[in-house]
């Protein structure tokens, strides 16, 4: 695919960048074992604001997921927002590609960074990084938001989802070449929308999708979630409690800003209000300072993980019970308006 001196999509870089480093945040590298390097959005220093990590999906690097979250969360936290390995400008010469890497990678960065203790969201393919994090380290991980992220698949659910794309590899679903394959994958991820001319989505494959192709490949193929047929999950400690109706007007609640902006950084792009009803409950069971509180969110719309899945994984007795959000979005809510 030829590119052209024009491209759109670099535009859109660039003013990407802009608005993250207005937000207070700097594009920065961490060389975290010798063999792997790892970049990310952060602010210079560490300071004293609660640490919030927003761990992207596969697709496209970390600022095209994640930029309207970093503008709201930036004032109240210290964000940070690392591209994983072959996303971005990160890298490895180790072998491994399983998502339980990723987070290991990750862990090694806030070590490094010298943050102990953090909170982190987990979206689609970040949202399996997300809960090994939260699995393997509960003492850092001080809360979970994990969003239309079916830990729970089952390796029968992939042979499922390539027959509701009419693909026959899941790379031609989720690593397009083509502005007809991109067509589609936007149809199963993205809600309402709008008209994309096929020189754009040429211009966005080239640009996004055409590098470390062959490693992003065996990143899917080397998942460890969805390899059986059975679920096999450890459970997390204790789940938020929410009980949302979809048909309530929402509105967003100003108190307890620390407990509740962690639940915003979703959805504030996705619904419009969280209703005062919210703010009688009980969100937040007490918990000692090495549990982990978990919130799970769920796209109505999501072609990738479909609904049942959310329903299936509040019903695990294998996880503490779960009451989750289900709102008006797909597969990557942080997307939404």
């Amino acid at each position: 695919m030829g590119s052209s001196c024009f491209s759109t999509v670099s535009i859109l870089s660039g003013f990407l960048r802009r608005s993250v480093t207005a937000a207070g945040l700097s594009s920065q590298t961490a060389d975290i074992d010798g063999d792997t390097t790892v970049h990310f959005w952060g602010p210079p220093a560490v300071t004293s604001k609660p640490k919030l990590v927003l761990i992207h999906g596969f697709g496209p690097p970390s600022v095209w997921q994640w930029r309207q979250q970093i503008s709201f969360f930036a004032r109240e936290f210290d964000v940070y927002v690392p591209d994983l390995v072959f996303f971005g400008g990160s890298f490895t010469k180790s072998s491994d590609r399983s998502e339980v890497f990723q987070a290991i990678c990750l862990a090694k960065l806030l070590e490094k960074l010298r943050i102990s203790r953090y909170s982190i969201v987990g979206t689609s393919y970040g949202g399996f990084v997300a809960y090994h994090m939260a699995a393997m380290w509960p003492e850092r991980v001080e809360k979970v938001v994990i969003a239309s992220s079916a830990v729970n698949m089952r390796r029968c659910e992939n042979q499922e989802l390539l027959n509701r794309a009419k693909v026959d590899k899941i790379e031609d679903l989720l690593m397009p070449v083509t502005a007809k394959q991109l067509k589609t994958m936007l149809r199963f991820v993205v809600y309402r929308r709008s008209y994309m001319p096929d020189f754009f989505l040429n211009d966005f494959i080239d640009k996004l999708y055409s590098e470390n192709r062959k490693e992003k490949l065996e990143l899917l193929k080397e998942l460890t979630i969805g390899q059986d047929d059975t679920v096999n999950i450890s459970p997390l400690s204790q789940p938020i409690n929410l009980d949302f109706n979809m048909k309530l007007q929402l509105q967003k609640v100003g108190e307890s800003k620390f407990e509740f902006q962690i639940i915003i950084i979703i959805i504030n792009q996705l619904i419009s209000k969280l209703t005062k009803q919210v703010a009688k409950q009980n969100l937040y069971q007490s918990v000692n300072s090495r549990s982990t509180e978990v919130l799970i969110v769920w796209g109505e719309h999501d072609q990738i993980f479909l609904l049942e899945k959310a329903m299936e994984l509040k019903n695990l007795r294998r996880v503490p019970p779960l009451r989750s959000i289900y709102a008006p979005t797909a597969t990557v809510p942080s997307l939404r308006d």
